[in-house]
């Protein structure tokens, strides 16, 4: 339990740190104003809000669904080839240790208030709820329906769900800008009720909007698989006690799907691992190595 409590405080220094180095505009924060630099045009690996005062980089969902109809295929192309870069490298790695809004569920699951669970009622329906997100609210509404005057699709997802973009931009803009305050109407009202679910929930069930809602982790979830970054159980060394699993918050069984496209690669499976059967692929590059060197040295 030490390793798995000591891995965890590392693992939400790395969530904060990248938070600060990604949302690093204070001067946005301070003035109520957007961030509109050279940086913006370049997308961050976790869901990110673009309309954050401090955000220096772009969301690659809010990134997305604007270029889903705007006949810019060199843009969409990069969208679309840095989700798969960083699917083919990282898989929900980013989801576990990169996004921010993941950092802000972690803390709230930490309140010592409720009977902590780790599913909603309804589990294994509702886990498929995020590919209907992402196909209907990402990818299909902003190709079809409503395209902006800059001939850009609307931003369905960010404009009526995302309640990262609610915390991190929309409340802030409004607290630091009178103007905005006085705008806001019944759609920022129905925004706020989606993050206070979103909130409360994270107190007792753990990271509920990344599991059933989050588009991005349904993307990167698909490459987990594949993803150069895995885990590895050896069979050997398993013995099958399920602690794994106990330790799992996506309370996923891990000596059998060690790949699963839930798991965010928080470690604590391998952290509670009694016997060491559980190892990364970078652990397994770095085991090979010394033994190519050990043998090398006895030649």
């Amino acid at each position: 339990m030490a390793e798995k409590k000591k891995g965890r405080v590392m693992r939400h220094w790395v969530q904060a740190a990248w938070f600060a180095l990604t949302n690093g505009y204070v001067l946005g924060f301070l003035e109520g104003k957007i961030y509109r630099g050279k940086l913006k045009s370049v997308c961050v690996p976790g869901l990110n809000c673009y309309s954050c005062p401090g955000a220096l980089g772009a969301c690659p969902i809010g990134s997305l669904q604007a270029v889903m109809d705007s006949g810019k295929f060199q843009v969409s192309c990069y969208v679309f080839g840095f989700l798969i870069l960083f699917g083919t490298c990282l898989g929900r790695f980013v989801c576990g240790w990169l996004c921010p809004f993941g950092l802000v569920q972690d803390l709230l699951h930490r309140i010592p208030i409720f009977r902590k669970r780790k599913n909603l009622p309804g589990h294994s329906v509702l886990v498929y709820l995020k590919y209907g997100v992402l196909a209907l609210f990402v990818l299909i509404l902003p190709a079809t329906v409503a395209v902006t005057v800059t001939g850009m699709g609307e931003p369905w997802f960010c404009k009526y769900i995302c309640p990262s973009g609610t915390l991190l931009g929309g409340l802030p803009l409004l607290a630091a800008n009178p103007s905005f305050r006085s705008a806001a109407g019944a759609l920022f009202g129905w925004k706020f009720a989606v993050l206070l679910a979103v909130v409360l929930l994270s107190v007792k069930y753990y990271r509920p909007f990344c599991k059933y809602l989050c588009p991005l982790g349904a993307v990167y979830g698909w490459f987990n698989p594949i993803a150069l970054y895995r885990l590895r159980v050896d069979e050997d060394k398993c013995v099958k006690c399920s602690a794994c699993q106990k330790a799992c918050g996506m309370d996923i069984p891990v000596w059998e799907k060690p790949n699963s496209v839930e798991c965010i690669r928080c470690g604590d499976c391998r952290a509670v691992c009694p016997t060491g059967a559980i190892e990364t692929t970078a652990e397994r590059f770095r085991q090979r190595k010394m033994k190519r060197e050990t043998e090398k040295g006895l030649q």
